[in-house]
């Protein structure tokens, strides 16, 4: 027999650790090559971690909401004849006093230590990286809020809670008791047991009390978070778009005949965004602090609604560099692997710049949530029939077009409304000038 590692894959440029949501198998399971053993959350998107091998799952060294670290074994599988893939070393018989000592010491330390803190109960955010060091060096609730943090908003950070511990340690600084609750139990607890949970509102006999799930906390907190660091915006512009609607028409069967892809409205309306960017690069910009990042690429996301009513923004990478077939196979890959709850991590990561298609449920136009840290979003309206003025060589009349509302919320912070104005006028000319007798 020999012994496999399961450890957690990268996931992204910027995802560093994600949390454990379900074990698929348990000890003891056959496990198949590439076959999912368990199910992981990042801030962005849910997944699951594939074997490598095919094998029995021997051991499992995280639990359920635990949060694990990019690299880290978080199970052992057996497998049958081979070499030894990934296998802790063996102990030397040297080291053996050594790691008797050190348990010894764990043991004395779990019969002393009380039930983790619940983090939870603070109103404050903490980023899962952060409760996890608190937790795994003692740190209680009290003496997590007492620090000041040096991250956005006073954010406390990865290095903020290594140097409170590294000083505490040193005997630079006391802890903090946690002072006990009126509402809870003096007596001693176990690991085993569950950390406490809110109290749910009181309602009428009528009335029901739905908890969020996570990804709708996660939601939640992004949009508070944005409307309290970006001063929000908004610019409108009406568009007439007949031109791109009788040339979808035309050209909508052929397209999905040669390509094997529906042709819809939004990679058009994406490639205009992205000629626009190009146009305009002081959209295409984050912002830390005091300090404006030009992005090099653009890449754009795009709003989708899952069936839960959740909502996810995956990203075309390097949208300008994409002709519209491309960038019709990229839309309707993201998009389908979106509500299949099939992407990866990675997929969510990068964003330059978002736009959200708020037309598709009927709405005429509307006043979007910047997306943390780009500066500017584009809600795409409905596409309606309407009387219109029409200027000929001959004089005016009234027609009827196809039209839509642009609107474009962007940060005054550090876009005016000159810019902000300017970059959504041109995104409306591009679709305007929209060419009849185009190749896809």
């Amino acid at each position: 027999m020999a012994k496999f590692e399961l450890k957690l894959p990268k996931m992204g440029e910027s995802v560093a650790e994600a949390t454990i949501t379900n074990w698929l198998k348990k000890v003891g399971d056959h496990v198949a090559a590439d076959e999912a053993v368990l199910e992981i959350a990042t801030d962005k998107v849910d997944s699951d971690v594939p074997s490598e091998v095919s094998g029995t799952l021997s051991e499992v060294l995280f639990n359920v909401n635990d949060v694990v670290q990019v690299g880290q074994t978080i199970a052992y599988i057996e497998t049958e004849g081979g070499v030894v893939v990934d296998a802790p070393e063996e102990k030397s018989e040297q080291a053996i006093p050594h790691v008797a000592e050190i348990e010894q010491a764990v043991a004395a330390a779990k019969a002393t230590v009380a039930a983790p803190e619940d983090f939870s109960e603070s109103e404050k955010f903490y980023s899962p990286l952060v409760k996890n060091i608190a937790r795994e060096e003692g740190v209680s609730l009290a003496e997590l809020e007492s620090l000041n943090g040096t991250g956005k908003d006073g954010r406390v950070t990865k290095n903020d809670i290594l140097e409170y511990v590294d000083k505490r340690k040193s005997g630079q600084l006391l802890a903090i008791s946690p002072q006990p609750s009126a509402t809870t139990s003096q007596q001693p607890t176990t690991n085993n047991q569950q950390p406490a949970t809110r109290v749910a509102p009181s309602v009428n006999g009528g009335d029901e009390i739905i908890e969020m799930d996570r990804m709708r906390k996660l939601i939640s907190g992004y949009m508070v978070q944005s409307v309290q660091t970006s001063a929000h915006v908004q610019s409108f512009i009406e568009v007439d778009v007949t031109n791109i609607v009788k040339w979808r028409d035309k050209v909508k069967t052929a397209f999905e005949k040669r390509e094997g892809e529906k042709l819809t409205f939004t990679p058009i309306f994406m490639e205009a965004v992205a000629k626009a960017l190009k146009d305009y690069p002081g959209l295409n910009i984050s912002v830390d602090g005091d300090y404006i990042i030009k992005k090099k690429n653009i890449n754009l996301g795009m709003a989708a609604a899952l069936p839960n009513g959740n909502l996810i923004v995956p990203v075309i990478k390097n949208a300008d560099q994409l002709n519209l077939v491309g960038m019709a196979k990229a839309v309707n890959d993201l998009g389908n692997r979106a509500k299949a709850g099939k992407l990866k991590p990675d997929d969510t990561q990068g964003g330059t710049y978002t736009v959200t298609n708020v037309g598709t449920f009927g709405s005429v136009f509307g006043t979007p949530i910047i997306n943390q840290p780009q500066v500017g979003i584009l809600a795409l309206g409905a596409i309606r029939k309407v009387p219109a003025v029409i200027e000929t060589p001959e004089g005016d009349f009234i027609g009827i077009r196809q039209k839509m509302f642009l609107s474009h919320s962007y940060d005054h912070r550090v876009v005016d409304g000159a810019l902000g104005g300017s970059f959504v006028k041109r995104v409306a000319e591009y679709l305007e000038a929209f060419d009849v007798n185009r190749d896809y």
